[in-house]
């Protein structure tokens, strides 16, 4: 059991087959919890079903929008939603179950010894194993560009992670401008910069349950675009870089 007020957030686009399941999986564990779900009106009818178990669950919330207005924002509201109602402990994951649910109480665990949590890929050996040649090439390769380019020895670019808000000033959240992918590994680096402690545990990440990935190659063209940017502004202004 959990003994801070913790929210367990969750962002979601065409995931119908994943919502529900997911939802009870965690509503199993008698977490002292709640679920953020987050949908960016999707048109399989994802957001239906989260207001559906909205009205049945008092421990469950939802957040709608209009489109499909990236990732890194929607954490980024996520954060917000959970600063404003004063949650002392965040995890953010995916809902296609490439995160499993199960993590979450290590991740809990590791919570008490660091105020960031980030799930690895890289810790054990055979993590990505379901995984096709070319994902596990373009993954590994953005790793080694986070790690020589930014000096972060972290999963830098995953979802999982568990913060302790209580102790991560919200106006650090707001050094971070990327609106996509690239806001997992930019609000690392911000939050790493400003000395915030961070601590990895090993996960295991296999393919997608249900769906298809929603990364494109323009996102991961952006993304590195915009890590060569954050590069040139760790080099040339540090000053942007601190709270």
């Amino acid at each position: 059991m959990t003994q801070s007020k913790t929210l367990i957030f969750i962002p979601t686009y065409n995931e119908v087959e994943n919502v529900g399941r997911i939802f009870f999986e965690i509503k199993s564990f008698n977490l002292d919890a709640d679920i953020l779900f987050l949908d960016d009106n999707s048109p399989d009818g994802t957001g239906e079903v989260i207001d559906k178990l909205v009205q049945q669950n008092n421990n469950l919330y939802a957040i709608h929008r209009a489109k499909k207005s990236g990732i890194g924002s929607a954490h980024q509201e996520g954060i917000a939603w959970a600063y404003e109602k004063n949650y002392e402990v965040l995890i953010t994951m995916d809902c296609d179950f490439t995160h499993s649910p199960s993590y979450i109480f290590n991740f809990i665990q590791a919570g008490s010894k660091a105020d960031i949590v980030v799930g690895s890929r890289y810790m054990k050996k055979n993590s990505l194993a379901s995984w096709n040649l070319f994902r596990k090439t373009l993954t590994h390769f953005g790793h080694f560009l986070t790690v020589t380019l930014l000096d972060m020895p972290y999963d830098a670019s995953g979802a999982f992670r568990l913060y302790n808000l209580k102790n991560i000033d919200r106006k650090l959240f707001q050094i971070v401008g990327s609106p996509g992918y690239s806001f997992f590994f930019e609000s690392l680096f911000v939050l790493n910069y400003n000395k915030i402690t961070i601590r990895e545990i090993p996960i295991e990440l296999p393919s997608r349950t249900y769906g298809t990935s929603k990364m494109t190659w323009k996102d991961a063209w952006n993304s590195l675009i915009f890590l060569l940017n954050l590069y040139k502004r760790k080099l040339f202004d540090k000053n942007s870089l601190h709270l």
